[in-house]
């Protein structure tokens, strides 16, 4: 079942509908959507490699765009903004991320942005503050971009290796993955 799914990414990431489809998980992603854009990136690029830094535009781009929903839910939204902070663990959110951007302001951004903590959050959140508008567009292209094309570069010169490495092993991957997506999600609760 593992190759079956694995085989169906691999399809969608080489058909025609894949940037599509890239932009518009990276878009929901930035405001109110669980799936992080990584798990169609990396995909794409080990499909097509010489497309790599297209596909993290893309994702930037969207990403950004996708942000400022994000900010608008924060900001004009605040219940909506409530009920998906709580979604994600995060009930008494607004305050505990005001006291954040009160504290560090733009390093909130700069931070987050780049880690693989659902940046929903920090979009949300900055809107909730009244952060600066112009400041919180320019940071999260910053950071959105430094990881996308980060991850394209990585795969784009190191992918077939790792590629050819995970095929030989998919269920220990597999596994490894899956211990640290959950350990992830635990951390998130515990240290956030």
């Amino acid at each position: 079942m593992l190759r079956k799914l694995y085989d169906w990414v691999m399809n969608l990431a080489r058909s025609r509908h894949a940037p599509a489809a890239l932009a518009a998980v990276s878009f929901a992603e930035s405001s109110f959507f669980p799936v992080p854009p990584d798990v169609m990136l990396g995909p794409m690029v080990l499909a097509n490699r010489d497309r790599a830094f297209v596909y993290a535009g893309i994702c930037t781009v969207a990403s950004v765009v996708g942000g400022l929903l994000g900010y608008a839910i924060g900001m004009f939204l605040e219940p909506v903004g409530q009920f998906i902070l709580s979604l994600f663990g995060h009930p008494e959110g607004k305050a505990e991320f005001q006291h954040w951007f009160d504290q560090w302001g733009a390093w909130v951004i700069l931070f987050k942005g780049m880690t693989p903590i659902p940046y929903k959050l920090v979009t949300i959140t900055a809107g909730f503050a009244h952060f600066d508008l112009f400041m919180f567009v320019w940071l999260s292209a910053v950071t959105r971009g430094i990881r996308f094309f980060a991850v394209a570069g990585i795969l784009k010169y190191f992918g077939p290796a790792m590629l050819e490495e995970f095929e030989r092993r998919m269920g220990l991957y597999s596994v490894l993955l899956l211990a640290l997506l959950v350990g992830g999600f635990v951390a998130i609760k515990v240290f956030l």
